[in-house]
């Protein structure tokens, strides 16, 4: 047979290296396509004069767009018969990656375990993204429920790993080369909020909504490369196309933007869940809480920020559980990370 099923769950081992196909080069043509679906407008990926002024050798590729893009390229051996993606853990962009970057991706399994119905588990991996010299530039942990192709088939014993709660924060580092005291302009970046203006525990609604179209939802899961049938195909407990969970991230993460126009730069992924599923007609909303500070240098710091992403929702109540602690039905997204912010 010469075309390809994926892997199912127990195709998988704890320890298995699965290198990735295609190797991908980004483009200026990538990121605009990137920008027109998700309407970032983060200075750093919009100016490369701007950048320039503040060390950066040109502007870098938005950060979520490298990141869906080698989650991408995992999917054809990692979930291509995946149910869901379930979370992400110990998440560091290394150093930024911009136009012109050849990007290739291995993932190891670092742990199985069946569910109790039978037919399916969750297979823990973790993914790692490499340029063209080789140079590390993202590492990721994942875990998500895959179909098993034979329900009655033996399950391996399970394995869960250790996943940290929170990248530590002495371990972040700002881009070498860069300084964003005297040459940071906020009325080019679009607010005049620094680090220092916000305080822990501080929640923001980011206002605005967008609505998801079935167009845009698949055109940004091909650019990807995200070749999982949920996202194309009605056939799936649902009976409609999901999109996909990295969309959502970038569609909040651009949203966010209206109150935190001067975090250009994620830093680290401390962790992450989809709550709930999105489909094309949902109208995304978001706000965020600042759970941490940490100074990085004397012209920049990190903020730890939960974005929360709600569907059909405006978020000036800021939803996230109910009484009982689970979450509320209109939250489908609760993602966790560091962010690079100049200082006032």
């Amino acid at each position: 047979m010469k075309s390809t099923t994926g892997n199912f769950f127990e195709d998988f081992c704890v320890g298995q290296r699965l290198v990735h196909a295609t190797p991908r080069t980004l483009g200026e043509g990538d990121a605009a396509l990137y920008g027109a679906l998700t309407g970032s407008r983060f200075i750093l990926q919009a100016s490369r004069r701007f950048c320039r002024r503040l060390g950066y050798a040109t502007r870098p590729l938005d950060d979520m767009l490298v990141f869906n893009t080698i989650f991408g390229q995992s999917v054809a051996d990692v979930s291509l018969n995946a149910v869901a993606n379930l979370g992400y853990a110990e998440g560091r962009f290394i150093r930024p990656v911009h136009a012109g970057t050849t990007l290739s991706s291995v993932s190891e399994v670092i742990g199985l375990k069946e569910n109790s119905s039978g037919d399916s588990g969750v297979v823990y991996v973790r993914s790692d993204g490499f340029d063209q010299d080789n140079e590390h530039v993202l590492t990721f942990a994942r875990w998500v429920m895959v179909r098993k192709r034979d329900p009655k088939s033996p399950a391996p014993a399970p394995h869960i790993p250790a996943l940290a709660e929170a990248v530590a924060a002495d371990t972040l580092i700002a881009p070498g080369g860069t300084d964003f005291d005297a040459a940071y302009d906020t009325a080019q970046s679009g607010s005049p909020v620094l680090w220092d203006d916000y305080e822990r525990g501080e929640k923001i609604d980011h206002v605005h909504g967008v609505t998801v179209q079935e167009a845009e939802h698949m055109t940004a899961a091909r650019l990807y490369r995200n070749s999982a049938r949920v996202h194309f195909s009605a056939d799936n407990r649902f009976g409609k196309p999901v999109v996909y969970g990295g969309h959502v991230i970038s569609l909040a993460r651009a949203l966010s933007f209206n109150g935190l126009a001067n975090a250009v730069q994620i830093l680290a992924i401390n962790g992450g869940r989809h709550v709930g599923p999105v489909f094309a007609g949902d109208t995304l909303f978001a706000w965020s809480e600042v759970l941490d500070k940490h100074m990085l240098r004397k012209d920049c710091g990190a903020l730890r920020l939960r974005l929360v992403a709600a569907k059909d929702h405006p978020c000036r109540d800021f939803p996230l559980r109910d009484e009982q602690e689970k979450y509320r039905g209109e939250v489908v997204l609760d993602f966790d990370y560091w962010a690079l912010m100049p200082r006032g």
